[in-house]
C-alpha cells in the first residue's frame, strides 16, 4: 500500500478488489472485532462481507490473505512492529465521544456530518491529536497497563474521572437487551 494515496481496492490473489473505504465501516469492523460473543471465524466472515464490495468474488483459498489485506489496511499500511498483542486501552466504542471531538478539531470540522471521509484521513487525524482530554484518559491507561506510577494530576483526574478512564467489559447481546428494556421503563 502507498502511503501518499488512498486506497480503494485491495489486491488479493493478483486481482485487485473494491472496499468500502469510509470511516464509519471501518469503526464498525473495529466493534465486530471487539464482540466478545463473535468466534474468530465469526469475525472474519463479516470483515470479508462489510469491507470487500465484491467479498464472493473472492476464492476461498485467498480470503486469509484477504482478511491480512484488511487489516494492513485497517492499521494504516503500517506494519505492526512486535507481533505482540498490546494491552487494550481504547475502546472506540466507549471512547467515541472523548475521540470526536479531538479529531473534528484536527480536521477542522464535524466528521460526523461529512457524507464520506476515508478511513486512512480519519486515523491520520486520530494519530495527530493533540493534547485533549481524550489523550489524558489515554496517558493515564497506558501508564496504569505498563504499571508505572502516576503523576499527581493524573492520580487526581482518575479519582475524579473513573468512569471515564476505566475501560468496561462488553456486554452480551443478552445483558445489552436487559439493559435497554430497562430504560425503557424510565422514558
Amino acid at each position: 500500500m502507498d502511503a501518499w494515496s488512498l486506497p480503494t481496492a485491495l489486491t488479493v490473489g493478483g486481482r485487485q478488489h473494491p472496499i468500502r473505504t469510509d470511516f464509519r465501516d471501518v469503526l464498525y469492523l473495529l466493534d465486530v472485532f471487539a464482540d466478545p460473543e463473535l468466534e474468530q471465524d465469526e469475525k472474519g466472515a463479516v470483515c470479508l462481507q462489510v469491507l470487500y464490495r465484491d467479498w464472493r468474488a473472492i476464492p476461498a483459498e485467498h480470503r486469509r490473505q484477504a482478511l491480512d489485506e484488511a487489516a494492513r489496511f485497517i492499521d494504516g499500511g503500517m506494519e505492526s512492529e512486535s507481533g505482540r498483542p498490546r494491552p487494550r486501552t481504547v475502546d472506540w466504542r466507549q471512547d467515541g465521544p472523548l475521540i470526536l471531538p479531538a479529531v473534528n478539531r484536527v480536521l477542522g470540522g464535524e466528521v460526523r456530518a461529512m457524507e464520506y471521509l476515508h478511513w486512512w484521513t480519519f486515523l491520520g487525524a486520530y494519530m495527530e491529536i493533540g493534547d485533549s482530554l481524550f489523550t489524558t484518559v489515554l496517558g493515564i491507561r497506558q501508564k496504569r497497563a505498563k504499571g508505572k506510577k502516576l503523576e499527581k494530576f493524573e492520580q487526581e483526574f482518575l479519582k475524579e474521572n473513573r468512569a471515564l478512564v476505566q475501560l468496561r467489559p462488553r456486554q452480551s447481546r443478552e445483558e445489552q437487551a436487559r439493559r435497554d428494556a430497562l430504560k425503557a421503563l424510565f422514558v
